[in-house]
């Protein structure tokens, strides 16, 4: 148990300006681990305002609980993360931001004539998938996800 008192959980939420049962959810996924007090109650590391801070920055980018969870298993669990363990987070989560800009992209050129028009038949649509060729792609809207029409086999 740490030496000092630790936060509450009303504290926490405060802080972080999350709802209690949002930090008791993201407490059951994973990504906090508070401790008893002799009293029962839930505490908190102060750690824990920045990684639940990061937890919603990233799920602002994207990132699925599962791939928090994954980032925030390489900081150390008993400090504030430094300026260097950030640094690296930051890095690791680059490619991740540049694919997302990269679909987000696509997404807003390719459906900017696209949207209620209903030529999702007509070979010039760019979603256009004749004999539903993207499905060697894997599931999902191929096309927007960055899949070339081209690129597949036809089956």
């Amino acid at each position: 148990m740490p030496a000092f008192e630790g936060l509450s959980i009303g504290a926490l939420a405060r802080r972080t300006g999350l709802a209690v049962s949002a930090i008791r959810y993201y407490e059951t996924q994973g990504l906090i681990t508070p401790w008893r007090n002799p009293g029962g109650q839930r505490r908190y590391q102060k750690a824990d305002i920045r990684r639940l801070s990061f937890v919603m920055i990233a799920q602002q980018f994207g990132l699925t609980l599962p791939e928090i969870r994954q980032v925030l298993s390489g900081l150390p669990g008993n400090r504030t993360p430094t300026p260097q363990d950030w640094k690296k987070i930051s890095k690791s989560l680059r490619s991740h931001l540049d694919q997302r800009i990269d679909t987000l992209t696509r997404l807003r050129d390719n459906l900017d004539g696209c949207i209620g028009c209903g030529c999702l038949s007509l070979p010039k649509c760019a979603l256009y998938n004749p004999d539903d060729r993207a499905k060697s792609y894997g599931s999902g809207p191929r096309y927007l996800m960055g899949d070339a029409p081209d690129a597949g086999s036809v089956e």
